[in-house]
């Protein structure tokens, strides 16, 4: 098998079947050199295709509360690997914004 009759293949797959997933993905304060900055993810699976969108920001939690994906309330938020309902749920008082190892 050729690689155009590979890619003719996986065009014609049918992806109605697809579980829809949409998530927002942040992680924050894992660099020293970068205190206080984080990484924002936007992850969307589904049968009308794929969707990913990373970002770099100095407040990730602020930058999160002005997106158009979080204000949907269709996305699943995970912070640092933990999944919370909303933003308000998260305890900002752990958010030192301070390098620990």
């Amino acid at each position: 098998m050729n690689r155009n009759e590979l890619k003719t293949l996986f065009f014609q797959m049918d992806l109605s079947n697809v579980e829809e997933k949409k998530k927002i993905i942040v992680d924050y304060n894992n660099n020293p050199y970068w205190v206080g900055y984080g990484t924002i993810e936007t992850l969307s699976d589904g049968p009308n295709g794929y969707s990913s969108f990373k970002t770099h920001q100095e407040f990730p939690l602020e930058y999160v509360e002005n997106m158009k994906e979080y204000k949907s309330g269709e996305y699943e938020l995970i912070i640092n690997g933990e999944k919370y309902d909303k933003l308000e749920m998260f305890d900002k008082t752990k958010t030192t914004y301070t390098y620990t190892k």
